[in-house]
């Protein structure tokens, strides 16, 4: 079932949409997933779904400017990613984390650059979330076929953009 997108979680047979956004709630890229998949290892591939348009002449930008990513992205391959990236990132280290490091002592290596300041825009995905869940074809996934609901999030996508 995983090219379906279909899979068990918490919450039942569910598909999970990772999403990216910019700063005025609009998807800029996303990735369907059964609902058991993490969201640690699926964000290079988000990341690199990411294609801004330049005004004018010029490839489009791939890389955004800074990001805020939740606890579940908190892990040494992707704040490795994002340096190899050169993107700023803001992630919360868990507590568990913290406490390994600790334990370690100068072998732990450095605490994570958190600044709240910055966490503080991290709702921006939420609502970019929400804005598509308000699309019922979304928020209930009818569409037996994995390709099908990926065209459904596409058009949803695509009718966020159009009206903002």
């Amino acid at each position: 079932m995983a090219g379906e997108g279909l899979g068990r979680s918490r919450g039942g047979f569910t598909t999970k949409i990772h999403l990216a956004a910019d700063g005025r709630c609009r998807p800029l890229s996303f990735l369907l997933t059964p609902g058991q998949a993490g969201d640690s290892p699926q964000l290079p591939a988000v990341l690199q779904r990411i294609r801004v348009p330049r005004i004018g002449v010029g490839r489009p930008r791939t890389r955004p400017a800074s990001l805020a990513a939740g606890k579940a992205c908190s892990s040494r391959a992707s704040r490795a990613y994002l340096r190899s990236r050169k993107i700023r990132h803001t992630i919360p280290e868990p507590a568990d984390q913290k406490d390994n490091r600790r334990r370690r002592g100068p072998l732990g290596g450095r605490p994570t650059g958190y600044d709240p300041a910055r966490y503080a825009h991290r709702n921006v995905v939420e609502r970019a979330i929400n804005r598509l869940k308000q699309f019922r074809a979304v928020a209930t996934r009818y569409d037996k076929r994995g390709y099908i609901f990926l065209g459904t999030v596409t058009v949803a996508t695509l009718i966020i953009w159009l009206r903002t």
